[in-house]
């Protein structure tokens, strides 16, 4: 009985122990999301991918990033590389779905580089570094979600680009903002175990 008690309490312990550390990488993501730093040269624009609506529009984060995205290339007409696969419940690839809504906004089409086989933003990354190789594009801008920003630039930033980064903001309300930090926070859990133990998680 002493030794049951001795392991329930060790258990609790550690259930502890892991809840403050997650709410801890929850709290890294919201300091990092607001201390991104200035906007650099760029020479090429990496959007990542978000959910297409089942009508094939863009969901509001994707519009976000989209938006963005139109900006920076307006203020520094480079090429756009557009990250995203075609997920179960999706009837276009991200990636083909943002090209056409970039187009709409004025960029002409031969700026415009599609990865489409992408599902993670390990992938995202990935693949465009491949679409860009040749091209002199060694300062990149990523654009995506002020919460995925941090991520998304440290992952970049491990496939050797030169990143700089905008961050669409994401005004959903609190319980939408609680679930993508939330999952954020999960994500830089993965990540670390990535890059740190060499896991083979996807």
């Amino acid at each position: 009985m002493k030794l049951l008690k001795k392991i329930l309490k060790l258990g609790m312990i550690c259930i502890l122990l892991g809840v403050l550390f997650y709410l801890g990488v929850v709290a890294m993501v919201c300091y990092r999301e607001k201390n991104i730093p200035p906007v650099g040269e760029y020479d090429a624009i990496i959007v990542l991918g978000a959910q297409v609506k089942p009508d094939g529009t863009l969901s509001l984060q994707l519009q976000w990033r989209v938006d963005a995205a139109a900006k920076a290339w307006k203020e520094r007409e480079s090429l756009i590389v557009v990250c995203g696969a075609q997920g179960h419940n999706e009837p276009a690839t991200e990636a083909s779905v943002m090209k056409a809504e970039l187009i709409r906004q004025g960029v002409p089409e031969e700026y415009i580089l599609m990865d489409d086989k992408s599902f993670n933003t390990r992938q995202n990354i990935s693949n465009a570094v491949k679409l860009l190789e040749g091209r002199d594009a060694d300062h990149v801008l990523v654009v995506t979600s002020d919460y995925h920003l941090p991520r998304a630039m440290a992952i970049a930033e491990d496939a050797g680009l030169d990143a700089s980064g905008v961050g669409a903001p994401t005004k959903l309300g609190l319980r939408f903002w609680v679930k993508n930090h939330g999952r954020e926070g999960l994500a830089w859990i993965k990540y670390w175990m990535q890059k740190y133990l060499h896991l083979p998680l996807e």
